[in-house]
């Protein structure tokens, strides 16, 4: 019979730390190595040609009535694939119950099911590696750019296109095949998908990882390099990027934490944002062609069709439609040191696809020829202060594609541009606050606080992409 004095068992200890400091030390690390253990960044550009030159990629437009598998919709004229997945082309009418635009409407992506961004990590020499694989998409205007290890919708991983598996899929769709380092649904672009998120991962591979033709190892340093480079980062790869847990290192801000998320909120609840699908075959404004559905007044955006060939992808022929934008996009962070320590300008921003209501988006996020009829206070905030910035107040700038599997030549001229108390004061107008890139890190670890073009600069910024930071 056991003592009455002896102690029971210890309980198993089933706790773990809730997180673990190493992996922001590591990545950090990563940011800092200019050099790979695998590809050296001056061999990139051969290493990417030679991608290029192994496959056959050519994109025509073709009228619509040469799409295969997709049609208009008879009763409401919405663009449809025959078997029901992929995504359509509907009408939006968006009405809101603030600002200079309270009412549009506008054709839309509609594409509910959530697709994987993934980026598999592992460790050479002692230091983090990314693989990043060389895609071609065809809204590209330079066709392959450096993608995720994985960028793939629901259709495309489990095969409904019948074509070819999905390269190292099984290391996000499979528990034990990594350590998971990051993982949130992140917003598409509000202004073109309705209601769109993927899943932004970044996994650390457990065991040797066989490496295929189209993809390489990279440090976070090699790719902030080449994120100073136009359009070779795609935007896929950018928004993981930005999830990536960096250390925190700064010692305070202008806002508390507290404080920027009640601002926040109080922003989404004071917008009154109402978006509904309609047919796209009765878009006011809107006209469809042999060719394109386009804007009467000749801006925003079109609808156009194309045929594509692609050796490297899962299906090497298709078509499909695709947004083609007016223009080049204008997208820019003001930036101020508040007190020695940096920030940025953010924009409680509404677009008409967001889940709810506004998303944290750039100081100026406009397409300027769509503006060119306006001038004086009708004018966005801040862009005629972008347009016009002195080279020497501008940190960081290059052109950058948007999602090219569904947006043709749709491109930005991303900027962080610094600006002086005359130009943005402490107290900027109503839907902008100062936040700095540690308070945007954080809040980007939760989905629908930062739409994707802020998180692609938030990557320019925390991969080291701006020198001299």
């Amino acid at each position: 019979m056991p003592s009455p004095l002896a102690r029971p068992p210890a309980a198993p200890n089933l706790l773990q730390p809730r997180e673990d400091p190493a992996v922001a030390d590591r990545i950090a690390r990563s940011a800092t190595a200019a050099g790979g253990a695998k590809l050296r960044t001056e061999n990139f550009p051969d290493w990417l040609e030679g991608r290029r030159r192994a496959h056959r990629f050519s994109v025509d437009r073709i009228p619509f009535a040469e799409l295969d598998g997709w049609s208009f919709e008879e009763a409401t004229g919405n663009l449809v694939h025959r078997s029901g997945k992929f995504f359509s082309v509907e009408g939006l009418h968006v009405t809101t119950g603030q600002g200079p635009h309270r009412e549009w409407y506008q054709p839309i992506i509609k594409q509910p099911e959530v697709g994987i961004l993934g980026i598999l990590v592992k460790e050479f020499d002692g230091v983090l590696h990314f693989l990043m694989q060389a895609k071609m998409e065809p809204g590209n205007r330079n066709l392959l750019q450096l993608s995720p290890t994985v960028q793939a919708t629901r259709s495309n991983y489990t095969k409904v296109h019948r074509g070819a598996d999905v390269k190292y899929i099984e290391y996000f769709t499979r528990p034990g095949r990594g350590r998971v380092l990051a993982d949130v649904l992140q917003s598409e672009h509000g202004s073109w998908f309705f209601r769109k998120s993927n899943r932004n991962m970044l996994v650390e591979a457990v065991g040797d990882v066989p490496v295929h033709d189209d993809f390489c190892w990279l440090t976070l340093g090699q790719i902030g390099e080449l994120l100073h480079r136009d359009n070779i980062v795609n935007m896929d790869a950018r928004t993981v990027l930005a999830c990536a847990p960096f250390p925190d290192e700064e010692t305070g801000a202008l806002h508390s934490d507290a404080e920027l998320l009640s601002w926040f909120t109080a922003e989404r609840s004071r917008h009154d944002v109402h978006a509904e699908r309609v047919p796209l075959a009765a878009l006011p404004g809107w006209t469809r062609g042999e060719a394109t559905i386009e804007h009467e007044a000749g801006r925003y955006f079109d609808v156009v069709a194309v045929a594509v060939q692609a050796g490297s992808r899962e299906v090497t022929g298709w078509t499909q439609p695709l947004f083609e934008p007016r223009g080049l996009g204008v997208t820019a962070f003001l930036t101020r040191r508040i007190g020695g320590v940096p920030h940025v300008l953010v924009h409680a921003r509404i677009e008409g696809g967001f889940l709810d209501t506004v998303e944290l988006g750039p100081t100026v996020q406009y397409a300027p020829g769509n503006y060119a009829h306006l001038s004086g206070a009708d004018r966005p905030p801040f862009l005629d202060l972008v347009l016009g910035a002195a080279p020497a107040r501008v940190r960081y700038e290059a052109v950058h594609s948007e999602e090219g599997g569904r947006f043709l030549n749709a491109e930005s001229r991303y900027l962080l541009v610094e600006a002086d108390e005359d130009q943005a004061p402490l107290d900027p107008p109503a839907g902008y606050r100062w936040a700095t890139p540690g308070q945007l890190t954080t809040l980007v670890r939760h989905g629908h606080y930062l739409n994707v073009q802020a998180r692609t600069l938030l990557a320019c910024l925390n991969a080291t992409a701006v020198r001299g930071r």
